[in-house]
């Protein structure tokens, strides 16, 4: 299997793997993880050539962090680019609480903090659960109306006071080398992006085969900034790597009618085409200009596999044109060459 090949982080120029590994499935997202399969896992997508390996104290309350840290020390730090997050850290006498979707983790209580003193506690706590002496990339997570929802006004002017200070202390002085934020609206990416200066932004979701508003606003700014752009999400939490079969899921919910006959659409022109639905999916997210990797979760071994696996098989240029010519793509949106 060929490596994944590399691209520079927007600006910074930092090379990182055009598939990153995301690690909420680490966290016991959904299900149980084994801890050699999880930690196999990483180990795996390093030594097929994946550099990127982005992790947050969410996921797991701090399991995927402790699980990434564990296979950073076999694997080795070295050529890693290791992201993870600020928003959260994690009070370890009250137990674990909500954690929307992760089933397991770790029994610490997640306490959303947004603020200057906040962001050194949970910067701090994630490097002893990594293990490491430096993050490379630091991003405020989840100042979203998906997560606040009326709050997220609160939330941004907390981040822009609180975290974004801290974050633009850490890069001044070498703690990290790009911040960021790492949201589920593109509209969030477009108001950070004029808010501050940042490096780079993690976008779940929102740029996809199924939703290319982004196209309108955020991504011309990202390239105009030399933001670097990792994408998040690209099946829209299932539906366009299953195809449109009963339960699919579309954000996290069952997908709804229109989505579902979307879909069967798309898949119909890829049964013409000889192509994988996943993959052109994949290969969607990586053909705009402004993206750096695509950042696709695995929960094993053999799911990195597959996942490397869709770079060797790219979409014909037809495909692309039906795609189009059907209006499941928008006449402005770049696919691949």
């Amino acid at each position: 299997m060929a490596e994944p090949a590399t691209r520079p982080l927007g600006r910074t120029g930092i090379p990182v793997s055009c598939i990153g590994l995301g690690t909420a499935p680490l966290g016991d997202l959904y299900a149980r993880m084994d801890e050699r399969a999880a930690v196999d896992t990483v180990a795996t997508a390093m030594a097929l050539g994946v550099t990127l390996l982005d992790t947050s104290p969410f996921y797991g309350h701090g399991l995927s962090e402790h699980r990434c840290g564990t296979a950073l020390r076999i694997a080795g730090r070295q050529g890693v680019v290791l992201s993870t997050k600020v928003g959260r850290w994690m009070e370890p006498q009250r137990g674990s609480g909500p954690a929307a979707g992760f089933v397991g983790g770790l029994p610490h209580r997640a306490v959303v903090d947004y603020s200057f003193d906040g962001t050194l506690r949970s910067v701090e706590q994630s490097l002893l659960r990594l293990g490491t002496d430096r993050i490379d990339v630091l991003l405020i997570h989840d100042v979203d109306v998906w997560t606040h929802g009326d709050m997220m006004e609160q939330r941004f002017r907390e981040a822009m006071e609180g975290a974004y200070p801290a974050l633009h202390r850490l890069r001044e002085e070498g703690v990290v080398k790009a911040i960021g934020v790492g949201v589920n609206e593109s509209e969030m990416c477009l108001r950070f992006a004029h808010a501050g200066d940042f490096d780079t932004m993690l976008l779940a979701g929102r740029y996809s085969l199924l939703e290319q508003a982004a196209l309108d606003e955020f991504l011309p700014l990202a390239l105009e900034k030399g933001i670097g752009v990792m994408l998040g999400g690209v099946f829209n939490s299932g539906v366009l790597a299953t195809g449109a079969i009963p339960g699919a899921k579309y954000n996290y919910r069952d997908a709804p009618p229109e989505i579902l006959e979307r879909v069967r659409r798309m898949e119909a022109i890829c049964a013409a085409h000889a192509v994988r639905l996943a993959d052109a999916a994949l290969h969607f997210g990586l053909a705009h200009p402004a993206v750096a990797s695509v950042v696709l979760g695995a929960g094993s071994a053999e799911e990195v596999r597959r996942n490397l696996s869709a770079l060797e098989r790219p979409a014909p240029a037809a495909f692309w044109a039906e795609m189009r010519e059907a209006g499941l793509l928008r006449a402005d949106a770049p696919v691949p060459a």
